[in-house]
């Protein structure tokens, strides 16, 4: 059996080798090749991948494997391929209907959870202020590379008859933008998709909540907790039409736009892993040294983690295993139990760096200039509006989709963005837990109660 897998393993890098070599050949003009080989080789590529994902049954496989034959589908069959837009368009639809009782949940729980408030009040001001700087470096970080790096820039947008065009669209007002961040109505919040005005009124509730007694606040609170791991369970059962999606969205851009599109597409996803890099290298590993958490023994800690949130491209998959690392690593439970799921709330640091970046994308493919002021107050929005979605995996679409149509940029540069999107959220997930990890270990130095020894005899199991 074992020699059977080596056997196919062998087989898959050979054959997808191969057809990827005789591609570089054929576009460079180095080696004369017919289409026909070429087709052969790229169907026995794609047919070795699917065999590869129902071995492997894991969902990450079968996104990966979606994206890959619906680029092929739509190089193929473009005229089919242009009418599947519809089948990506009701994912991101199923998404959207998740996010509003999810951000109501989590939120809630997150402020109203704990019944002495001045009890944490301490570590709650400098969690937050600590979540809030760095996720303020991380959006910026975002944004500069996402400029210097232009890879929306030459994007060609598909006519959409349903979308009116961009010089059309109205762009808000100051004045408006500050009325569109406070509710009126939050069931008119919720039907609109305001995503900002249901983070506030989740806020404002949660403090209203931890300040009523406590027969009040308990039932609520188990209310808000169930509704949060039911809205979870949700986002499963949708997971599983994600390789459908995906592979429609980039069927479908492929077919509308060639595959030239798919240079512009790696380019985003090459920028977004340089930024994460930077981000790591220039802002995380400087706070462990100014904070003095042994640099070696902190990353054995998340590597387990963070693998976990990189393969399932989900943040809550990861929180047991960041949990008992961090206690492992010196860090007293208190600590560890409330920073870290506050963190998930407040402290993505991947997700808005992803976020900002996607946005100016999204801006560069409609051909937008966006002046800095305007960029700035993306930034701004995206620090209220990503909160409370880290357990959601790829929800942060439906987050860049209100922050661009409160902006009044144009939809369609998210749906492009949609077949390549798994990617980009296995890296941005596994910042958002190696953050939230750090953070624990400087709440807790800060508090005096981080145990050096522990830390330093750290070994992973």
């Amino acid at each position: 059996m074992r020699n059977k897998v080596r056997l196919f393993n062998w087989l898959l890098i050979s054959i997808i080798s191969l057809t990827v070599l005789l591609i570089f050949l054929k576009a460079n003009g180095i080696a004369e090749i017919s289409k026909e080989l070429l087709l052969v080789f790229r169907l026995a590529s794609v047919t070795l991948l699917i065999i590869f994902a129902i071995r492997k049954r894991s969902l990450t496989s079968w996104i990966l494997v979606s994206m890959v034959a619906g680029a092929e589908f739509g190089y193929d069959v473009p005229s089919v391929a242009k009418n599947l837009q519809v089948l990506s368009e009701v994912f991101l639809r199923l998404i959207k209907t998740i996010i509003a009782p999810l951000l109501f949940s989590t939120l809630v729980v997150g402020i109203a959870g704990h019944a002495d408030i001045k009890q944490v009040g301490r570590m709650g001001w400098k969690s937050l202020l600590y979540f809030e700087i760095v996720s303020t470096l991380a959006l910026f970080i975002g944004l500069l590379a996402i400029n210097i790096g232009k890879a929306g820039v030459g994007v060609v947008l598909p006519p959409n008859a349903e979308t009116l065009p961009v010089s059309n669209i109205k762009a808000l007002s100051a004045n408006d933008f500050l009325l569109h961040i406070f509710p009126e109505n939050i069931a008119k919040s919720i039907y609109e998709g305001q995503i900002l005005q249901i983070v506030i009124f989740s806020v404002i509730f949660g403090i209203a909540l931890a300040m009523v007694k406590e027969k009040y606040r308990s039932p609520m609170l188990r209310f808000s907790e169930s509704l949060a791991e039911t809205m979870f369970k949700f986002t499963n059962i949708i997971m599983y039409f994600a390789p459908v999606a995906v592979f429609a969205a980039i069927s479908y851009t492929v077919g509308h736009m060639g595959l030239d599109i798919l240079y512009n597409l790696f380019k985003l996803i090459a920028t977004l892993y340089i930024a994460l890099s930077i981000f790591l290298l220039f802002i995380l590993v400087p706070v462990a040294l100014i904070f003095r958490i042994p640099i070696k023994p902190f990353i054995k800690a998340v590597s387990e983690p963070a693998t976990i949130a990189f393969a399932t491209s989900n943040s809550e998959s990861a929180l047991p295993a960041a949990m008992e690392s961090m206690e492992k690593f010196g860090i007293p439970r208190k600590i560890v139990a409330f920073v870290i799921p506050t963190g998930y709330s407040f402290n993505l640091d991947g997700t808005t760096l992803y976020l900002s970046l996607a946005s100016v994308f999204v801006a560069q493919a409609a051909g937008i200039n966006l002046p800095l002021d305007k960029q700035l107050l993306i930034c701004f929005t995206l620090m209220l509006t990503s909160k409370g979605v880290a357990g959601v995996s790829r929800a942060s679409l439906v987050i860049l989709m209100g922050t661009v149509a409160t902006f009044g940029l144009p939809v369609e540069p998210v749906f492009i963005i949609l077949g390549i999107d798994v990617l980009m959220d296995m890296a941005r997930t596994s910042v958002n837990v190696i953050g939230n990890c750090l953070a624990t270990a400087v709440i807790a130095r800060s508090e005096n109660e981080f145990d050096e020894t522990a830390a330093r005899n750290f070994r992973p199991e």
